[in-house]
């Protein structure tokens, strides 16, 4: 399998020689095990005296170190010292009492420690009450299309955009040839997320009810949604639940990250709007793979895109609410602000329907904060009244 080098490398470089824990963490089948073999040969090629103790708990030669105490024995009788140690363990979490044995080594101040973990076990909610030490976490996601481009050497063309869209960001997924291949490859993925991560570590007994709501929210990414609305649609198919269930599966599956969840927010009240959120997947394609290409909602799956490269870019995102009309995105980082809206199409001029529809609630906030619409205008970036209109695949290539 092709391997290219991604952001995250450079985050963990940074990082060497911090007293800090590194995780890494994130969906399945992400590419935090193809990091953390980068990570390794950088510190091989960079520090000769280095020694690296490495562990892969998905080989049979770490059997035996399947328990904290044995862990702990088998790396401090590695300990060298006068040299650089470094502690690098891959899917931490197969370790039963992993954060002993991590807490452990940390407190002997003489190693630098590299974890990675499946998704729901290495939660960034847990890892204060996991470690004793500080954190340094590195949320890895599927490729976003400029890693796409990247991967194939493709250039930035309306062709490959397309087949980003129908192919999304599981880089396991590119080694197949047909399509439908690829979607049985991520469907794979996406069902032993749920059995694996969500259904044996939180010990449901209602499977069917946690397929149902995950399917509700694949169905309905980019939409307003209520555990209520889920409650009465599954009610409906004469199923047993309540709002409280639904809101608990419904947080094992954003843990698990194969949802974000975004909030609205009152612009003009400056607060949170109680009740009513949009869920995005981690990788639009998972959608595809579940459901089928027959009725495809371009709007909905652009949207999906563009709310996962902002949450990779760092930004923190929430629906906008002003004056009864929604803006899709207000995407803040520190002292920057943008606001934006996503559309499939806008249409051939500034006085059609949807270019308007698009355009009226930027046009009404008073502030100075960029505004942006993120569509497919098949054109280089144009301004109108001071909103940027721009081309979704060049948006993507931070163009």
């Amino acid at each position: 399998m092709k391997i290219i080098k991604r952001d995250y490398l450079e985050k963990l470089i940074n990082a060497i020689g911090t007293p800090d824990i590194k995780v890494i963490t994130g969906i399945r089948r992400s590419g935090k095990s193809e990091l953390l073999a980068m990570f390794k040969d950088y510190v091989l090629n960079s520090d000769k005296d280095a020694n690296i103790i490495f562990i892969d708990y998905n080989l049979v030669d770490f059997e035996d170190l399947k328990e904290y105490k044995k862990l702990i024995e088998y790396i401090d009788d590695l300990y060298k010292p006068n040299k650089n140690n470094y502690i690098m363990i891959d899917e931490v979490q197969m370790c039963d009492g992993f954060e002993n044995a991590i807490n452990n080594f940390h407190a002997q101040k003489k190693y630098d420690i590299y974890i990675t973990g499946s998704n729901a076990f290495l939660l960034s909610s847990d890892l204060a009450t996991l470690f004793t030490g500080r954190q340094f976490s590195i949320e890895v996601y599927p490729f976003s299309y400029k890693e796409f481009l990247e991967y194939y050497d493709y250039e930035n063309t309306d062709n490959n955009f397309d087949k980003f869209v129908l192919e999304g960001g599981f880089s396991g997924s590119y080694l197949y040839k047909e399509i439908e291949e690829k979607y049985d490859y991520i469907k794979e993925v996406y069902k032993t997320l749920i059995v694996r991560d969500i259904v044996d570590r939180n010990k449901i007994k209602n499977i069917p009810l946690m397929d149902s709501i995950s399917d509700f929210l694949i169905d309905n990414i980019s939409r307003i949604t209520s555990y209520r609305s889920i409650t009465e649609t599954l009610k409906s198919n004469k199923m047993d639940v309540n709002d409280k269930t639904v809101g608990t599966y419904i947080k094992y599956l954003c843990d698990a990250f194969a949802f974000y969840k975004v909030r609205r927010y009152d612009i003009q009240g400056k607060m949170y709007l109680a009740t009513q959120d949009k869920y995005y997947l981690s990788d639009h394609a998972v959608k595809y793979a579940i459901e089928g290409t027959k009725n495809m909602n371009y709007g909905s799956i652009y949207e999906n895109i563009v709310a996962m490269e902002l949450i990779r870019r760092g930004y923190e995102i929430y629906v906008g609410i002003l004056y009864d009309k929604e803006i899709d995105f207000v995407a803040s980082k520190r002292n920057e602000k943008i606001y934006i809206q996503v559309s499939s199409d806008l249409g051939n001029d500034f006085e059609n329907e949807t270019f308007k529809r698009e355009v009226t609630p930027l046009l009404k906030i008073r502030d100075a904060y960029p505004k942006m619409i993120i569509a497919r205008t098949h054109h280089d970036m144009f301004t109108y009244e001071g909103v940027q209109i721009v081309d979704i695949k060049d948006w993507l290539c931070n163009k």
